[in-house]
């Protein structure tokens, strides 16, 4: 499974570790990424899914039904 929000799009970064001595190496940033449970109410069920904080927040401020009809109107516009 990838290390990406379900809602947000959230994805790991990438970058240099820069030492003392200015070598450069590679690093990866990880998303804060938590794995729930999300009552959807059109579909009377919990879902699992792996989200990032920002969309936990997104889901307990908006909904969960406004937030993912949200990223699904994102998602086919980019695509």
């Amino acid at each position: 499974m990838a290390n990406r929000c379900e809602i947000t799009g959230k994805k790991p970064m990438t970058g240099n570790l820069v030492s003392h001595s200015m070598r450069h190496t590679k690093r990866r940033q990880m998303p804060n990424l938590q794995t729930k449970r999300v009552w959807v109410p059109e579909e009377g069920r919990f879902v699992k899914m792996k989200i990032s904080t920002r969309a936990i927040k997104a889901i307990s401020r908006n909904g969960a039904s406004a937030t993912i009809a949200k990223a699904k109107k994102k998602f086919a516009a980019a695509a």
